[in-house]
């Protein structure tokens, strides 16, 4: 018998017995559909975690009050990073080109009799360039608002419609922690970003204007920073930049043991997310490949089934001639096109899920074409392995004791 003709058997065997071959099918098409769709969900999420990252600024730097240490166990960091700090670097390192130190507060933010809580931004005038951010209506902040502490306010694009439901803020006059402010411009919209700080529902204001009129810092030693983001002016003088920032404030801080500060690059936030998430797939996709393993002795057992239950068919092939090789390939290629099938339509459903999920999460998945082929090959694998024990016993049956228990 030809390869053809024990295709041609199979497939009709299989599509005779049509809701049992599909229950047969369903542990690799909840296998396949499931590691389809945590893959392509898995990338998505690493795409849009870089995109975050990158949307960060350009070639940006972010010092860190406290040391590896301090930043594991608290969440309230101790405040060594002064203004003083900042204006240092920005004018002792040579390859940096901006930088926006930032003092981070939150309170209620009040006009007319609508009120929100929100978070405020203390920083200076370099913070749209530094961060990537753009003024879409009005302008941003200068330096003689800065040097006058003018009570004066940017409003993310979210806390604008909020409090002004689509009149125009700029101009007019809202309360920040119950002190009058004038709202000079809006950004435009940039989404949530990492760490959990939302600009598009923040409120900025002049870093001295927070520093005297809403916090009032007495701190000796200057204005008091939540952290410092430093724009580089090439990729490849990253790594200069961060070493000479690092013995600046050394110096500056007269630090002799472990550092109170920590710089961080883009680099190494893309690693650290990128382990992690990378870490989450394969977890996510080792879970959902047990399916699969499931799916395979499912077929096994169906299959087992199959050659009890044909028993007095595998008799009467082989009283007329059929070899043991041809009873094994036909086994063998059922159990192949039961876990091939469910596969493929596993795959269709993965991908339909991962689209379905992309559209409703900011994940955008990313399925490639080897991952899908891998996928179906898998499942065919999974067929070809665990179709082996029944092929083979179906193989093994002697003639006539199959005819006699028929």
């Amino acid at each position: 018998m030809d390869l053809r003709e024990s295709l041609g058997m199979a497939v009709k065997t299989l599509t005779a017995n049509k809701l049992r071959s599909t229950l047969t099918m369903l542990g690799i098409i909840i296998g396949n559909a499931s590691v389809i769709a945590m893959v392509g969900i898995g990338e998505g999420a690493q795409k849009f975690v870089s995109e975050e990252i990158e949307g960060l600024g350009p070639n940006v730097l972010f010092v860190v009050p406290g040391n590896q240490e301090t930043q594991r166990a608290t969440f309230n960091l101790p405040k060594t990073l002064v203004l003083s700090d900042a204006e240092a670097i920005a004018e002792q390192v040579p390859s940096v080109v901006g930088v926006a130190p930032e003092f981070n507060d939150s309170g209620p933010v009040v006009y007319r009799n609508r009120s929100t809580n929100s978070t405020i931004v203390g920083t200076t005038p370099g913070f749209p360039l530094v961060r990537n951010f753009t003024v879409g209506r009005g302008r941003f902040f200068t330096d003689l608002d800065m040097q006058r502490s003018t009570q004066v306010a940017v409003l993310g694009s979210e806390l604008a419609d909020r409090l002004f439901q689509g009149s125009e803020p700029v101009g007019q006059q809202i309360r920040v922690k119950n002190v009058s402010f004038q709202v000079i411009g809006v950004l435009d919209e940039k989404g949530s970003g990492l760490g959990g700080l939302n600009y598009d529902e923040a409120v900025l204001v002049p870093l001295l204007t927070l520093s005297r009129r809403l916090v009032g810092q007495t701190s000796p030693f200057g204005v008091e920073l939540t952290y410092i983001v430093a724009s580089v002016d090439r990729q490849d003088n990253m790594g200069a930049a961060e070493f000479q920032i690092a013995n600046l404030l050394r110096l500056r801080h007269k630090i002799t043991g472990a550092d109170d500060f920590v710089v961080r690059s883009q680099k190494d936030l893309l690693e650290f997310t990128g382990t992690i998430t990378g870490a989450l797939t394969a977890l996510l996709a080792a879970i959902a490949g047990i399916s699969l393993l499931v799916g395979g002795i499912g077929i096994m057992n169906i299959m087992l089934v199959s050659v009890r239950e044909r028993t007095q068919e595998i008799g009467l092939r082989k009283a007329i001639g059929a070899s043991g090789n041809d009873i094994l390939v036909q086994f063998m290629i059922e159990a192949v096109i039961l876990s091939a099938a469910g596969g493929i339509i596993g795959t269709g459903i993965g991908v339909g899920g991962a689209a379905l999920l992309g559209a409703v999460t900011p994940f955008q998945p990313g399925i490639s074409v080897s991952a899908i082929v891998i996928s179906v090959v898998v499942s065919g694998s999974i067929g070809l392995f665990f179709g082996v024990v029944p092929a083979r016993q179906a193989a093994q049956l002697d003639p006539i004791v199959a005819l006699r228990s028929a």
